[in-house]
C-alpha cells in the first residue's frame, strides 16, 4: 500500500516530514499515515502538471485511449487488493467496494469510447456563414480534482478519465478520510505508462492545498465533488484566476411513489438507492413521498426488507451496511431522527445504534420513520445515513411542490406504472437526474450534475469530456 505522494512521477514525503493518520472507521485502527503536504508541494505538483501538458497533448489520441484501457485492465486485475484498501479506509462492505471499483473502471472505459468518437474539429457550413469557419475543441491544460470520501475511487476516475482522454494533466487532492485508494490508483498510473507529471497526488489540509489549487494561475480547470458549503468556498477562491469549474455538490433526492406504482418494485428500488454505502451517497433517496393509497403497503414492505439488512464491519461476510464515516456524521443522523420523533414522527424500524464489541459507535440501524412533515430536519437537510423518512400525500401537485421545496436539485425518483405520465412529470422536478422506476439513473455514458445549489457543470458521457475542451472558433478570411 503506497503512503507517499506522487509528484512529477516520483513518490515523496511532505517537505516538513509531517504526516496524518488514516483510520478505519469501524474500529479507529491505524491503517496508514500519509504526508501532510502544504503550499510548496502543491505548487510543485501544479508546475509538474503544467510542464507535462504540452507533450501529453501532442501524443496521438489513440495512445491516450490505450492508456486508459490499460488502467482499466489493471484495476480489474487488482480488484480484490483495491477493494480491501477501500473498505479499510472508508468502511463500506467488500461487495460494495468491488462494485465501486467496477463502476470506477467504467468511467475510464467510457471516456476512451467517447474520445474515439468525438470530433475535435468541425467545419461550419460556408453557405450559411458566408466564409470558412472551424470550431475546435482545445484541451484546457493542467487541471485539479478534489474528490470525496464516500466514493473515493469512482469519483476519481470520473474526473481522470475525461481529463486524460482529452490530453489534460491533473493534480489530485483526495479526501483526508480516504487518500489510500487514490495513492493506489497512482501506482497503477505508473504501471500503465502514464507519463511523469500527468498524474500528481497531494494529501494534506484541504484549506491549504485547496487555496493553492484555486489560486494558482497554471490550473485551468477544477473539478470538485463534495458539500455545497465547500463549493461556495471554492467559488470564492476561483474568482482570482477564473478557472473552469465543475461542482457536484449536495443532494436531497425526493423518492415519489404514485398511486399506480408497483409497490414491490418501488420498495426494491428504495432499498437499492437508500441503503447503498450506509446511505452516504449524494443521490440517495432522502425524502420518501408516497401516495396515501399505497402508503401503508409500501411502509410494511420497506420495514420488512430493511429489517433483513445486516449491519457490521465491512470485511465480515454477509454484511450489508458498514459504519458511517465519522462521529460528526453519526451525530447528524441522530439529530435528524430525534428531531423527527420530537415533531410527531413514528419510528417503524430502527432509530438507534448497533453496538458491536470491539468496534466504534458508528453503526446505525436501518431506520424507517412515518408521519414525517416538511418542517422536520430530515426533510430540510441531507441526512447522509440509513434513514427513510416517509410522508403520505394525496395529490401529485402536493408531492411535486414538496419535492421542489429545497435549495438542492441533484437527483429525484418517480415510481409509477404509467410511463408516459412519468415522462410528463419528470421535467417538473427541479433536479439534474430523474430515475423513473430506476434506482440507478447515473451511468458512465450519461451527463450527471445538479440544478440550483447542487452544483455546476456535468460529468459522465460526452458532456463530461467537453468540460475539459473549451471551444475555439477559427474564422478564415480570403488569402488574396
Amino acid at each position: 500500500m503506497q503512503n507517499l505522494n506522487l509528484i512529477a512521477g516520483s513518490w515523496c514525503p511532505a517537505d516538513s516530514g509531517g504526516t496524518f493518520p488514516v483510520l478505519d472507521p469501524a474500529d479507529d485502527g491505524l491503517v496508514a499515515e500519509v504526508p501532510e503536504c502544504g503550499i510548496a508541494e502543491t505548487r510543485r505538483a501544479i508546475e509538474a502538471a503544467h510542464a507535462a501538458h504540452p507533450p501529453f497533448l501532442a501524443r496521438p489520441a489513440a495512445e491516450r485511449v490505450d492508456m486508459l484501457r490499460r488502467l482499466s485492465a489493471l484495476m480489474d486485475d487488482r480488484v480484490d487488493e483495491l477493494a480491501s484498501i477501500l473498505t479499510s479506509e472508508q468502511g463500506k462492505p467488500l461487495a460494495e467496494a468491488r462494485g465501486e471499483i467496477a463502476y470506477a473502471r467504467s468511467y475510464l472505459d467510457g471516456a476512451a469510447w467517447e474520445a474515439e468518437r468525438m470530433a475535435m474539429v468541425e467545419e461550419l457550413d460556408p453557405e450559411r456563414t458566408g466564409k470558412a469557419i472551424l470550431v475546435r475543441r482545445a484541451a484546457v491544460g493542467a487541471t485539479a480534482a478534489i474528490t470525496p470520501w464516500n466514493f473515493p475511487i469512482a469519483m476519481l476516475t470520473k474526473k481522470v478519465g475525461p481529463a486524460f482522454a482529452m490530453g489534460c494533466t491533473m493534480v489530485l487532492k483526495p479526501a483526508e478520510h480516504t487518500p489510500l485508494s487514490a495513492l493506489a490508483f497512482g501506482e497503477l498510473c505508473i504501471e500503465a505508462g502514464v507519463p511523469d507529471g500527468v498524474m500528481n497526488i497531494v494529501t494534506g489540509s484541504p484549506e491549504v492545498i485547496g487555496e493553492e489549487l484555486m489560486g494558482n494561475p497554471l490550473i485551468r480547470k477544477v473539478s470538485f465533488t463534495g458539500s455545497t458549503e465547500v463549493g461556495r468556498i471554492l467559488v470564492r477562491g476561483a474568482s482570482r484566476n477564473l478557472p473552469r469549474l465543475a461542482l457536484e455538490l449536495g443532494g436531497h433526492a425526493p423518492f415519489i411513489v404514485l398511486e399506480d406504482a408497483d409497490v414491490e418494485l418501488a420498495v426494491a428500488g428504495a432499498m437499492s438507492c437508500k441503503f447503498r454505502n450506509a446511505g452516504q451517497a449524494c443521490i440517495s433517496a432522502n425524502r420518501f413521498l408516497v401516495h396515501e393509497a399505497v402508503h401503508d403497503r409500501f411502509v410494511e414492505r420497506l420495514v420488512e426488507a430493511a429489517g433483513r439488512l445486516v449491519v457490521g464491519r465491512g470485511t465480515d461476510d454477509g454484511v450489508d451496511i458498514g459504519p458511517v464515516i465519522d462521529d460528526a456524521s453519526m451525530a447528524k443522523i441522530d439529530r435528524h431522527v430525534r428531531d423527527a420523533l420530537d415533531r410527531g414522527a413514528r419510528c417503524e424500524l430502527g432509530g438507534g445504534h448497533v453496538h458491536i464489541d470491539g468496534l466504534t459507535d458508528r453503526f446505525h440501524e436501518p431506520t424507517v420513520l412515518t408521519g414525517c412533515t416538511p418542517e422536520m430536519l430530515c426533510f430540510r437537510e441531507e441526512t447522509f445515513g440509513p434513514v427513510c423518512p416517509v410522508m403520505a400525500f394525496s395529490e401529485i401537485e402536493e408531492a411535486i411542490r414538496i419535492a421542489n421545496d429545497s435549495p438542492f436539485g441533484l437527483a429525484g425518483y418517480l415510481w409509477t406504472s404509467d410511463r408516459d405520465a412519468a415522462i410528463r412529470l419528470a421535467p417538473r422536478l427541479e433536479v439534474g437526474v430523474v430515475g423513473i422506476n430506476d434506482p440507478s439513473p447515473v451511468t458512465t455514458y450519461t451527463p450527471f450534475g445538479g440544478m440550483k445549489q447542487s452544483g455546476w457543470g456535468r460529468e459522465g458521457g460526452r458532456a463530461g469530456l467537453e468540460e475539459y475542451v473549451p471551444l475555439q472558433t477559427i474564422s478564415i478570411g480570403p488569402t488574396n
